[in-house]
């Protein structure tokens, strides 16, 4: 006959706490010991990145030569990108802690990864409306354009905003001359208008506009003249249509708040920042050249709220160093090590089965005295 041994028909106190502390254990080493992964277009964003780093120093080098010393105080950095609190061609007023958190070349990662979620590939046309007021985003921008091999129809403002490109004699459009002459990018600006007010830069003096005409002229751009904001719109989409040919344009990419480019400062707003494919709620009513791109379903990437968009992309808010090229989780993401968490599982599992199906547990936690005394549990028939 077969042989019963009695065993417990409930698991011990000293059982289950156990089971628990392996648990909570296991929980705490997954949680503590993440890997990191990197993110999609790893290359791409990390060659835009040193790209606009090789074009940073060129920039710096140039300023050192106009002006020997930079103003640490707004530019701690020492990035040699921040202009001036006001000069003769600057339009309106800046946010200095937006434009110290633009001077980042890991901008150009962000750039990368806008361009590849709004379907940019190799030998696509890209239409972009850049101006003075964020130069270090300009440059971003073109590093990401150049290493994805994306053809950019550009169109700039000459002027800038406070801490912008507002030096006269080293404006955006000079600054993107001067990195195209030492081959940092292969491409430059196709037309430049004033920028400002209605385009025309209205309210500047009669000084401040002749400067920027100058400007325009000695880099050889076409100058967009017009006599209205809505000329002014119309222009820019032909110059766009023109340059693109038979080629679709396949993203339409607003660097700051040019005022045609956006739609005055209400159409800024409305307009979130990073890729919008749609319109939102009353935007279809401001005519800019984002609404009529994105009315035709041409994606939009709008570059303005730089803080914002550092907080949401991982990158530093005013750094007083320059940052390293690969900082931030546009790069690299945290994510739970699955083999770790699948290993605590599957010990949790086995000793579960051990202690409930199995008298394992009890022979292993038979410890009080009442145990050691006990005589072992003899055969029932």
């Amino acid at each position: 006959m077969k042989k019963i041994y009695w065993r417990p028909q409930r698991i011990s106190r000293a059982q289950l706490l156990l089971i628990t502390l392996l648990a909570l254990g296991g929980l705490l080493a997954v949680e503590a010991v993440p890997r990191e992964v990197k993110q999609r277009f790893y290359k791409e964003k990390t060659g835009a990145a040193r790209l606009a780093k090789r074009a940073f120093d060129e920039i710096k080098a140039e300023k050192l030569k106009r002006t020997p010393v930079l103003d640490a105080e707004a530019d701690p950095a020492g990035s040699g990108l921040i202009g001036s609190l006001m000069s003769a061609v600057t339009t309106n007023i800046g946010h200095l802690p937006s434009k110290q958190t633009s001077v980042n070349p890991n901008f150009a990662a962000v750039a990368v990864h806008l361009l590849k979620r709004a379907g940019v590939e190799q030998d696509d046309v890209v239409a972009v409306g850049a101006s003075g007021s964020f130069p270090a985003i300009n440059v971003a921008v073109y590093a990401a354009l150049q290493t994805l091999g994306a053809r950019p129809v550009i169109i700039s403002s000459a002027s800038g905003s406070q801490w912008g490109a507002n030096e006269p004699d080293f404006l955006w459009i000079d600054i993107e001359r001067l990195l195209f002459n030492r081959g940092i990018f292969g491409f430059c600006s196709v037309a430049a208008s004033r920028g400002g007010i209605d385009d025309r830069a209205l309210g500047l003096s009669r000084e401040g506009r002749k400067l920027l005409d100058l400007a325009i002229a000695r880099n050889g751009l076409h100058a967009i003249q017009v006599k209205s904001y809505e000329e002014s719109v119309e222009r820019r989409m032909a110059i766009y249509d023109e340059q693109a040919g038979d080629a679709e344009i396949t993203a339409y990419i607003n660097i700051g708040g040019g005022t045609t480019s956006v739609g005055t400062r209400v159409g800024k707003r409305m307009f979130r920042p990073g890729l919008n494919r749609t319109a939102p709620r009353g935007a279809s009513e401001i005519d800019s050249v984002m609404t009529r791109f994105v009315r035709d379903g041409v994606p939009v990437i709008h570059l303005v709220k730089i803080n914002q968009l550092a907080e949401r992309y991982g990158l530093p808010l005013q750094p007083i160093t320059m940052p390293a090229i690969g900082q931030g989780k546009i790069f690299r993401r945290e994510e739970y090590n699955l083999w770790l968490a699948g290993g605590v599982l599957a010990a949790i599992v086995i000793v579960l089965f051990l202690f409930i199906r199995r008298d394992i547990g009890f022979r292993l936690m038979r410890t009080s005295r009442e145990d050691r005394r006990a005589k072992p549990p003899e055969p029932m028939v």
